[in-house]
């Protein structure tokens, strides 16, 4: 069973807003070694959850976990990725789908924010 991970994003119109999650996606590759790991957004930009998914169900892919790259959970994850997931679960019954938190709202991420603005603010908060 190949798993896949899927780094879900809201888009934008700006093709380079993506850049910093190509560089996540970069990253788990690197980590992961042979785990497909995939970008798809919610409007603006391609590809889009169910393009992804239907991708990654064509080249093998059983077990998919959406990572929403949100910072927190808002009406997107709270009402329109469930909805989203139901539709794809049902159109793949044969796919296992996982739904991770807001990535936003991981501690480590949290942490990791912190540290920049205070890096940002200069060295008297270092």
């Amino acid at each position: 069973m190949t798993t896949a991970i899927i780094l879900f994003a809201h888009g934008a119109r700006d093709p380079e807003w993506a850049n910093p999650l190509r560089r996540v996606q970069a990253a788990i590759r690197e980590r992961a070694g042979g785990v497909p790991v995939e970008l798809a957004f919610l409007e603006l930009m391609a590809p889009t959850l169910p393009e992804c998914v239907a991708a990654l169900v064509a080249s093998g892919a059983a077990n998919i976990l959406v990572m929403p790259m949100f910072i927190a959970q808002g009406g997107h994850l709270k009402r329109d990725v469930p909805e989203m997931l139901a539709l794809l679960r049902s159109t793949h019954p044969e796919v296992r789908f996982s739904l991770a938190g807001a990535i936003g709202e991981n501690e480590i991420v949290v942490q990791a924010m912190a540290e920049a603005a205070l890096k940002s603010a200069g060295s008297e908060f270092a």
